[in-house]
């Protein structure tokens, strides 16, 4: 969160990680490296849990404390606070780096951790509900499930929404300084060549092994969901023996590296690139590109956990964030589409400030890709770990 925040019985929410590295593990940075997830899984065995039932009960009667798991600085303090005076229920937000260190703390605890919403990437939806590691949803205790963009919902990892609700969604590109590369960028080919010229020894790239794989396959119109060894090895080889040395940091966000100077091409999420321009001293200079032929699509979701001991809570601040207003301020507050209904429309009307980077286009929507666990995700970090150690950096 932003600024400290007193530790009474009042407190509308409270972060529960240091506030130096609340930066470090925002969500405007998904942090990569699947291959934790077997091993994570691997600790639930048979779940102990049972199956915790919520009533519909008034918003006056419902339990007065919520602990939820979430990215860092990923939800409006001031809607929080709301929440509170409406509810009268205190909201802890304990903090996670990345998919992995929030699955294996659930896993290890059986439906015993204490928080009662999490907010796991798409890819781990499924996963985790078969690990008994998530609550099946009862929509019909979050009536504003109604609002949500039909774009958002029935996604391939949980079709009937069973499991998960969106809460953000964003997808992949790359930032560069106009005024270094005097040419346009369009696709992630122009990207891998700016890296090796004009940007040279001044670009980052993401922490996330599959983003940065995805750099070289979707430039050479490969799927990034290969599993193809052939594509794989030819993705090392040219990522590690061609690129690698011309990369100055890795970096699992863009938000402080254009402020800090240094760089003139970041590898980044668009709302990290949105957040990156704003506290630029030139934002002007700077362009994004969503770039051709794809790019990753990925969600965050409200999910409840399996076990938790504040149903009735738990229901009644997810079916709050989806109310349209509410979702209005989340999504400036974020920088990502939330996947409520009309909340674009709203920004354009509004004049929300680079919301070109909040929404991509309709055309760049009906391109992207969104990331898979599958048997490539190993090597997918083999190459990350490679790339880094021949770039120095």
């Amino acid at each position: 969160m932003r600024g400290k925040h007193p530790t009474g019985p009042d407190d509308p929410i409270r972060v529960l990680a240091p506030r130096e590295a609340v930066p470090a593990i925002s969500r405007r940075a998904i942090l990569g490296g699947f291959t934790a997830l077997a091993g994570s899984l691997a600790l639930t065995g048979c779940g102990t849990s049972t199956e915790v039932a919520a009533s519909a009960v008034p918003d006056s009667d419902i339990e007065n404390l919520l602990n939820i798991y979430s990215w860092g600085d990923y939800s409006n303090p001031a809607d929080v606070e709301l929440f509170r005076k409406q509810t009268g229920t205190r909201v802890q937000i304990a903090s996670f780096g990345s998919n992995q260190e929030m699955i294996s703390k659930l896993a290890a605890s059986r439906g015993t951790s204490g928080y009662d919403i999490v907010v796991p990437t798409s890819v781990y939806v499924m996963e985790m509900a078969e690990h008994n590691l998530l609550q099946k949803l009862d929509k019909s205790l979050i009536p504003n499930f109604s609002h949500m963009d039909k774009a958002y919902v029935g996604q391939e990892w949980d079709p009937n929404n069973d499991y998960s609700i969106c809460k953000a969604s964003g997808t992949t590109g790359f930032m560069y300084d106009t005024t270094a590369i005097d040419r346009e960028l369009t696709s992630w080919q122009d990207f891998l060549d700016a890296a090796q010229a004009e940007a040279s020894g001044t670009t980052a790239l993401q922490t996330d092994p599959w983003e940065v794989c995805c750099i070289y396959l979707a430039a050479n119109n490969m799927d990034p969901n290969t599993t193809d060894k052939d594509e794989l090895d030819a993705c090392e080889d040219y990522l590690v023996n061609k690129v690698a040395k011309h990369i100055k940091a890795f970096l699992s966000t863009a938000t402080t590296a254009v402020s800090q100077g240094g760089f003139t091409m970041l590898h980044a999420y668009n709302g990290d690139a949105r957040t990156a321009v704003m506290a630029a001293d030139k934002p002007e200079k700077w362009k994004f590109v969503y770039p051709t032929p794809t790019a990753n699509l990925w969600m965050d979701n409200w999910a409840i956990a399996k076990g938790t001991q504040h149903p009735d809570a738990a229901y009644a601040f997810i079916n709050f964030m989806l109310d349209p207003d509410i979702s209005f301020k989340e999504m400036k507050y974020i920088g990502y589409a939330t996947g409520v209904k009309g909340v674009k429309q709203r920004a354009e009307q509004a004049g929300v400030e680079y919301s070109n980077l909040i929404f991509p286009s309709d055309k760049v929507m009906e391109r992207l890709t969104p990331s898979e666990l599958n048997s490539a995700t190993g090597r997918h970090t083999k190459i990350l770990n490679r790339v880094m150690a021949r770039s120095g950096a």
